[in-house]
């Protein structure tokens, strides 16, 4: 299991930022909303962590029995391990049959798919993605594209149509890094086309790209990305931000909300994400498959 860490508009510090500078920006909803209560789930991205034993993972946790052990304590997981291997459907389903019901994995679509194919005959890497995926059952959330910082717009053909072949019933995200996508017309064009195909459009809330919080609604999954300093007193009006946005008129739609913590070496996660949930209880009484022990 890879331990990743989202660089993509990572600063060193944000000692010298204001919170008002992490202000969320209003909110644009684009397609239908649904009328189920929201349900929000908060973790990491990965489960290797041997640091965690003895506080996260109880004492002397062997290595295997870590997704079980994950699955106790998180809601969800981005999933980046399927970024650089497709695994087995066998495999999807052993690590599926590890968490407890409600649990939820966000995979991470193949890089022979988003980085190296760019989109162009991937069938049978598809296919093979999509089998692990099913084999995930109950335990399968939306899955998420993450586009190579350097994919503009004017690179856009064999994405779209891609996503116009993706089965519809499987839960979708993507994550888009160029600037280009962020200008305020192609934003606004993009966002419909994604909500006429049901797609969602990750939020990444990461302090040195602020035009990747766009706060683009296109489906009833919304994925947010959240770069974290590690118990920043930041951090925590950023969190409640969010807690207070998940109680609003403006989140009224959403059906699951996964906010996944990056922060360095993924040994403050625990605690961000517990904070994260406590907000979430206070601000907009709604139940959230985080970490409950620690915070």
């Amino acid at each position: 299991m890879f331990v990743h860490e989202m660089k993509f508009g990572k600063l060193p510090s944000i000692d010298h930022l204001t919170v008002e500078f992490f202000h969320l920006p209003a909110t644009h909803w684009h397609g239908a909303r649904s009328n189920k209560v929201a349900e929000v789930f908060a973790g990491g991205t990965t489960w290797n962590i041997s640091k965690w034993v003895g506080n996260t993972y109880p004492v002397k946790t062997p290595r295997r029995l870590y997704p079980e052990a994950y699955g106790k304590q998180f809601g969800t997981i981005e999933f980046n391990a399927t970024h650089y291997r497709i695994y087995s459907p066998e495999k999807m389903h052993e690590w599926a049959q590890a968490t407890p019901e409600g649990f939820q994995f966000c995979c991470k679509f193949p890089q022979i798919i988003t980085h190296f194919r760019r989109f162009k005959n991937c069938e049978g890497p598809t296919d093979d993605f999509i089998a692990g995926l099913l084999a995930l059952g109950n335990r399968m959330g939306p899955s998420f594209i993450q586009l190579p910082p350097h994919f503009a717009p004017k690179h856009s053909d064999g994405f779209w149509d891609y996503l116009e072949m993706w089965p519809k019933e499987l839960p979708v995200s993507v994550e888009f890094r160029h600037p280009d996508w962020f200008i305020e017309g192609m934003l606004n064009q993009t966002a419909e086309r994604l909500a006429s195909l049901g797609v969602g459009m990750v939020i990444s809330d990461t302090a040195d790209r602020r035009d990747a919080i766009h706060m683009c609604v296109t489906a009833p999954h919304v994925l947010v990305r959240f770069g974290g300093y590690e118990g920043h007193e930041i951090d925590g009006h950023r969190m409640q931000s969010w807690a207070q946005w998940m109680g609003s008129k403006a989140s009224k739609g959403v059906e699951k909300f996964h906010f996944l913590v990056h922060e360095a070496d993924s040994l403050h996660t625990p605690k961000t994400c517990a904070l994260f949930s406590q907000f979430v209880r206070q601000e907009s009484r709604l139940m959230c498959h985080s970490p409950e022990a620690f915070g």
